[in-house]
């Protein structure tokens, strides 16, 4: 798990260290420790370059942030565990409060690197999908065991998956044409 390394060709279009707004303004692409791997899930060392949001078991990477046309860009790390954990309270209050307060509405969430979900309550999800009003969010290209354990805690009440969001070459495209594309495919969800 510790050659998984966050995505970085989008740093020439933003980073999260250097934006005042973001949650994790001045923290370092290396942390302090000049690239020493300190952060395990269940005993496994992970890349240095993950952010650590307050539990042991999911990491992510604020990947980009535009305010102008609110939206968010997180890739995330490791296993999303609600069941022991509770991560979606740490990426809800540690992250997507951060970000809501700045006016961002769209989510996309990258999951190709989350290897495990263990649902629970569906609050935290619910108040997340309250907060967007007029904008959503989208989880693209996680695993199709994830995803179906997800339906099982009914996260798909509030959350875009599944379908034409599971297999986005998200790496080829920009952060614009990456939102443009998502947007259009989750307005085709709602037209439909």
């Amino acid at each position: 798990m510790h050659e998984i390394e966050p995505y970085y060709n989008w740093l020439k279009y933003y980073d999260p260290s250097t934006d005042d707004r973001s949650p994790f303004f001045e923290t370092d692409l290396e942390d302090d420790s000049d690239g020493a791997y300190f952060h395990t899930i269940y005993g496994y060392y992970i890349h240095p370059d993950w952010d650590y949001i307050g539990t042991e078991t999911l990491y992510l990477k604020l990947q980009y942030v535009d305010y102008k046309r609110q939206f968010a860009i997180i890739e995330m790390m490791g296993e999303w565990n609600d069941t022991l954990h509770n991560d979606i309270m740490y990426l809800k209050r540690h992250v997507v409060d951060v970000l809501n307060q700045e006016g961002i509405n769209h989510y996309i969430l990258i999951g190709e690197n989350i290897l495990n979900f263990h649902g629970g309550d569906d609050d935290y999800y619910s108040e997340w999908f309250d907060d967007v009003e007029s904008g959503w969010i989208a989880f693209i290209n996680f695993r199709d065991f994830v995803q179906n354990e997800m339906t099982k805690y009914r996260v798909d009440n509030y959350i875009n998956y599944g379908g034409t969001l599971d297999s986005i070459n998200w790496r080829t495209l920009d952060p614009i044409q990456l939102f443009t594309l998502i947007e259009s495919l989750i307005t085709r969800r709602l037209n439909a």
